[in-house]
This record gives C-alpha cells, sequence and structure tokens, in this order.
C-alpha cells in the first residue's frame, strides 16, 4: 500500500486486490481508492502472481506512474467526477 497526491493535491492510496479466482497466477491487481473513502477505482489489467511483487512493484512506482494511472482508473467510472 502506498499513498501519493493526485495532481490537485488530494490524497489516494494504490494498493493490491487479490481476486477470488481458482486461478493461480495474476490474482493481485492494482486498485485506487481516495485517502478517506473505501471507494475503490480498479486498474485490473495490471496484475501479479502475488502479493510481496504487487507491493514492491507499487513501493516503485514514480508518483507521475501512479497518478497516470488513476487518470485512467477515474476515468472509467461515470461517477469518478463526483470525488
Amino acid at each position: 500500500m502506498r499513498s501519493f497526491s493526485d495532481a490537485t493535491g488530494a490524497e489516494w492510496v494504490a494498493t493490491a486486490v487479490e481476486e477470488d479466482t481458482p486461478r493461480h497466477h495474476g490474482r493481485w491487481y492494482l486498485t485506487f481508492r481516495p485517502a478517506q473513502s473505501d471507494v475503490e477505482y480498479p486498474l485490473p489489467e495490471v496484475r501479479w502472481q502475488n502479493r510481496q511483487t504487487a507491493e514492491r512493484t507499487i513501493l516503485t512506482m514514480s508518483e507521475a506512474e501512479l497518478r497516470r494511472r488513476l487518470r485512467i482508473a477515474r476515468g472509467r467510472r461515470p461517477s469518478a467526477a463526483a470525488v
């Protein structure tokens, strides 16, 4: 899990969530949420084999990359402008 600020200064959390699936690979995917909310903005095409790899990758992503991926995830939600 990693906290960062978006372009407007709002605080967000990037984390990995495990998908409930019988698959043994690619079960973890990237998701974002506002720091003070439980609303999730998933980016399911970004996947990892296990939690350790996901956490390491998220920790090493630049803030610019996190912001870029957040824009993509927010753009997929019709109510993204409300948050």
